[in-house]
């Protein structure tokens, strides 16, 4: 699954890596621990590619109830066509949410020890996303999104059993297409990463609480 994640570069460089069609939006301040019902920074598949910013767990446009979005943060690539809650977004509202490293907890002589996964390069890269507008009983529009999930890679299956659905920039076009698309012709993006571009490192428990958000969170802690 992803439960944390980050997003903590220049939005100029956001705007170069994503192709943006203009800045992002004011206030995109350094996050070092997004976690879900957060806002998260996203690029929708829509005719103009800018940056928004989604309420993050999926709430379904028939949803009756917003709360089923707490349990929707993630979406399995496996059963994304099936599922009622993601296959017409997977048809027709397609995202990246974007990052530039995420957490994941790993068993540890019976703790959990949480690790901090990024590229070695340290560019920003993007999660496949699926977005949805709900309209409360207010009237009010809420646009969220939910982070697809796929078979760990190399890296991961050691910490893992899953792993966020990272697309290669060669990808965002098809991903990033306005109007609807077949399943076979998405579904293929949605594959693994290359482990020997990505870095893991052990890092503090002090990423456990959603509420501590610093730049420590991401240090590698002291061998």
């Amino acid at each position: 699954m992803c439960g944390r994640f980050t997003l903590t570069v220049d939005p100029e460089e956001l705007q170069k890596q994503f192709g943006l069609a203009q800045p992002p939006p004011a206030g995109l301040a350094p996050r070092y621990n997004i976690a879900p019902s957060q806002a998260v920074a996203v690029v929708a598949n829509e005719p103009e590619r800018k940056l928004e910013f989604f309420q993050w767990g999926l709430i379904p446009s028939w949803a009756k109830d917003p709360k089923i979005g707490n349990k929707l943060i993630n979406a399995r690539a496996e059963t994304l066509a099936e599922k009622p809650a993601f296959r017409a977004a997977l048809k027709r509202r397609r995202c990246l949410v974007v990052a530039d490293g995420f957490y994941e907890w790993k068993k540890l002589d019976g703790r959990k020890q949480p690790m901090y996964i990024h590229l070695k390069d340290g560019r920003p890269f993007a999660f496949a996303g699926l977005w949805e507008v709900w309209r409360s009983p207010q009237d009010e529009l809420f646009k969220t999104c939910t982070i697809i999930t796929t078979e760990p890679n190399a890296l991961l299956e050691g910490i893992h059993n899953r792993m966020p659905a990272i697309l290669p920039p060669e990808s965002y076009d098809l991903w990033l297409a306005p109007g609807d698309q077949a399943a076979d012709a998405v579904l293929p993006l949605l594959r693994p990463y290359n482990p020997a571009d990505m870095r893991a490192v052990a890092v503090s428990s002090r990423v456990n609480s959603p509420t501590t958000d610093s730049p420590e969170l991401v240090l590698p802690l002291a061998v």
